[in-house]
């Protein structure tokens, strides 16, 4: 990373503000955090000389010296997030901004095991990597994520990768990718409904992840909605995973015969390729296909409604591999579920929309994890950034 700083939490800050904004300038910088301008003119000096940072140009003078602008320098630092999921391990390699500059996908169930064949799994990283023609020692690391969040496998990886690797769960992950990547805006609270082979909810409080006291936060698969339900994997009866989840949608979709649904064997990966083939037997013309898609999608509205009641989000992004694929079904549900329930109350309606890279979130997410780790440690919640952040310009320096 380069030389040390004295004022780590400064640099963080520092680092954080400069991300969000885009472009700015120091006295800019000293205004958004709070800082002495001395204290930012250090802590750039240092960035700079790490290169992490650059000078873009000025800003439109009012009047005295333009101001010159900072940048993340984009190609000084990547970083490479993996998700594990039922149906495959999805890749994505990142730059310093969050940008994604290579992906790619392994399907099937086998690297599925967050604690198997490592080895395999660095190989693919080093492929991601060389491919894109990235020096590996300008990598920081990689995170490893999953819906069970991946804790064991990233111990092995590390050991195995000889670098750095931090671990979480898929939706937290996914949230995380559209606050870094620029793709939330300015939102405050941030909820991503992530529906893979299972449903759950990644929380963002003004960036930084909300899990909650036992890390339960976001549990939108257990949100109970119906009393009397089936029972569910965690024990308690009418969760939404288990009456209208995809594994649920699913097993109604082999019962009613619709065309193309796997066997039921019981493997997870079953229930990806599953909820694909309901999805394609709906846009074929399928009734029942299509009523068990319509279904799910007011059941999950109506825990998204919960989740927003208790939380309160400015914004809900709906991502994963199943929103990918339904999203069309899904997204008009929720906004409609939402819109009926908060109608006349206080604030803005909350913001819903899918996210622009719903299938490959949660990996991008994975190497925002590590870049946050790495550069901005020390974030803490209450971080306030102005709207109007980013300044104008730049113009050609000299």
């Amino acid at each position: 990373m380069g030389r040390a700083i004295p004022h780590t939490s400064s640099r963080a800050t520092v680092l954080d503000v400069i991300r969000a904004a885009g472009t700015i300038s120091r006295s800019g910088l000293a205004g958004a955090t709070g800082l002495t301008p001395a204290t930012v003119s250090t802590v750039v000096r240092g960035l700079l000389a790490d290169g992490l940072v650059t000078e873009v140009g000025r800003a439109e003078s009012t009047g005295g010296k333009p101001r010159v602008l900072l940048r993340l320098a984009p190609a000084s630092r990547f970083a490479v997030g993996v998700h594990l999921d039922a149906g495959g391990t999805t890749y994505a390699l990142t730059d310093l901004t969050g940008a994604v500059v290579s992906r790619m996908s392994h399907p099937g169930p086998r690297d599925a095991d967050p604690g198997g064949e490592p080895e395999s799994t660095v190989r693919r990283v080093d492929a991601l990597v060389e491919g894109a023609g990235v020096d590996r020692a300008r990598l920081l690391g990689i995170g490893l994520v999953s819906a069970s969040g991946g804790a064991d496998g990233g111990r092995e990886l590390e050991r195995a990768s000889g670098l750095p690797v931090v671990t979480g769960d898929d939706a937290t992950a996914a949230a995380l990718g559209e606050y870094w990547s620029g793709s939330a805006g300015r939102s405050s609270v941030l909820v991503a409904v992530h529906t893979g082979a299972s449903l759950g909810a990644g929380v963002l409080v003004d960036g930084v992840p909300y899990r909650g006291a036992h890390g339960r936060a976001g549990g939108l698969g257990h949100v109970c909605v119906d009393i009397g339900g089936p029972p569910c994997a965690c024990g308690a009866r009418g969760c939404l995973e288990a009456v209208a989840g995809p594994a649920a949608v699913v097993a109604a979709a082999r019962d009613a015969g619709v065309a193309g649904v796997p066997g039921a064997d019981g493997a997870a990966a079953s229930v990806t390729a599953g909820f694909a083939a309901v999805v394609r037997a709906s846009r074929g013309g399928d009734a029942a296909a299509r009523a068990l898609l319509e279904r799910s999608a007011r059941y999950t509205a109506v825990a998204v409604r919960t989740l927003v009641g208790v939380l309160d989000p400015d914004l809900v992004v709906l991502t994963g591999t199943g929103q990918a694929v339904a999203g069309a079904t899904y997204l008009p549900a929720v906004r409609r579920e939402l819109e009926g329930a908060f109608a006349g109350g206080p604030g803005d309606p909350v913001r819903v929309r899918l996210s622009e890279f719903a299938d490959t979130a949660p990996a991008i997410g994975a190497a925002a994890m590590v870049l946050g780790s790495a550069l901005t440690p020390l974030r803490t919640p209450g971080l306030r950034l102005p709207e109007d952040l980013s300044e104008s310009g730049p113009v050609p320096v000299g």
